[in-house]
């Protein structure tokens, strides 16, 4: 009580304007107008950080499901080989950023199943080091990661992929070498039969559909090469490879190219990151016509107390101080708006994976279908750099459109208003 005495007289009136009408039915309307603008803006920041959420849970989802193949910085030579490749290993395992690494064989060959052909990407690897540096091992659906060994010619498919060619476990399929063989007859493929030992699903229909693994013997012998291809490395925290990848470049020794993941999948990040930021300004519109709202309810409340401007002008008030009121006013509005929208919004997207089976439930729907989509369930990533800006553009929308009302009020002549009352 004593903090309100405290405050100064443009603060008590514009704390009291904002209330008018709930006491009497004078105002009522424009109090009603006042209480919908502030839904509206509520409404709007609960909607996009909801929506924010949801994209960035998808895109966190969809990136743990690329990375759970794909490594977080690769190391490779110019050349395609890199034959020293323990002691780049060494080299690299200086950095502390780096906690695994693993040598690879990276190829493009045709798989031939009966009368079923499907180009794919051939990994090779070392079973017993990829854990270091991806988690496809733990992916595996069907048969055994451990039976990928040196001169059995065994493989490992994606599950869509070894769903189109109708192949399981301990079957054989036919690889077709992207090199010919120089006959009497002339270039012939080269083709070699490996044993299907394992089906694994990453969640991700790219690798699941297009994507085998071999041990890295077998791949160096198929593609004819001496060494592997390169290393592939995990860091500590994988939001922060573009920067360790340009630290190793300027550490490592050697003509060697590194590149990270998002390098990998630049073209998917930057639609994604396009979308997102589309998304916000869409969004941004619905906020702006709330902030629009809130423009006519001061200019009505303006209206509507002109008699009680122009007495406070003639008892000294000068035009900022009524300027600052109205300020006051639409502030206050524009903050139990946003703060509204904001609790909203976060109970909201903490709470989506029980709120969306509800709604499933309750409708008899299933807003994102097995058949159709990879992901089943509709994830959300609260972050709080994205609730802050959020709440911010609402607060300086909301601020925005308390000048013009106010700047007219200041403008009131006292003797106008008062010939009237």
């Amino acid at each position: 009580m004593n903090a309100v005495k405290n405050l100064s007289f443009e603060w008590l009136v514009g704390l009291r304007y904002t209330r008018a009408g709930r006491r009497s039915g004078r105002n009522g309307f424009i109090s009603f107008i006042s209480l919908i603008s502030m839904a509206g803006i509520g409404l709007g920041v609960a909607a996009m950080i909801v929506v924010i959420s949801v994209m960035n849970g998808f895109q966190k989802e969809v990136r743990d499901r690329m990375l759970s193949v794909l490594a977080h910085v690769e190391v490779f030579d110019a050349s395609g080989a890199l034959p020293d490749w323990r002691a780049t290993a060494l080299e690299v395992q200086k950095n502390p950023a780096v906690t695994g690494t693993a040598p690879y064989v990276d190829g493009q060959a045709m798989i031939i199943r009966e009368d079923v052909m499907r180009g794919v990407i051939l990994r090779g690897i070392l079973p017993e080091e990829e854990p270091k540096v991806s988690d496809v091992a733990s992916k595996i659906k069907y048969g055994k990661w451990a039976d990928l060994k040196p001169g059995e010619f065994n493989i490992v498919l994606g599950s869509a992929l070894a769903s189109s060619l109708r192949v399981r476990i301990g079957e054989k399929i036919t690889l077709a070498a992207p090199e010919g063989q120089m006959t009497p007859a002339g270039v012939v493929p080269r083709l070699k039969a490996f044993t299907v030992v394992g089906i694994f699903e990453a969640g991700h229909y790219e690798y699941d559909s297009g994507m085998a693994f071999m041990h890295i013997e077998d791949a160096q012998k198929f593609f004819r090469l001496n060494s592997p291809s390169g290393l592939r490395l995990r860091i500590k925290e994988m939001l922060k490879a573009p920067q360790v990848a340009q630290e190793l470049s300027r550490t490592l020794s050697g003509d060697l190219l590194i590149r990270d993941w998002s390098q990998q999948n630049k073209v998917y990040f930057a639609a994604v990151k396009a979308e997102k930021t589309m998304m916000f300004i869409i969004l941004t519109l619905i906020i702006a016509v709330a902030a629009f709202n809130l423009v006519s309810t001061l200019v009505m409340t303006v209206t509507d107390k002109q008699a009680d401007i122009a007495i406070l002008r003639t008892l000294g008030a000068a035009p900022s101080s009524i300027m600052k009121i109205f300020v006051i006013q639409g502030t206050i509005v524009g903050c139990l708006g946003t703060l509204s929208g904001v609790g909203m919004g976060l109970l909201i997207s903490l709470n989506i994976d029980v709120i969306v089976p509800f709604i499933e439930r309750l409708l008899g729907i299933q807003l994102l279908s097995k058949e159709v989509y990879v992901i089943s369930k509709l994830p959300s990533d609260v972050q709080l750099f994205d609730v802050m800006t959020i709440g911010g553009v609402a607060l300086v929308l909301a601020m925005l459109a308390t000048i013009y009302p106010s700047w007219r009020a200041s403008r009131v002549k006292p003797a106008e208003a008062l010939r009237y009352e």
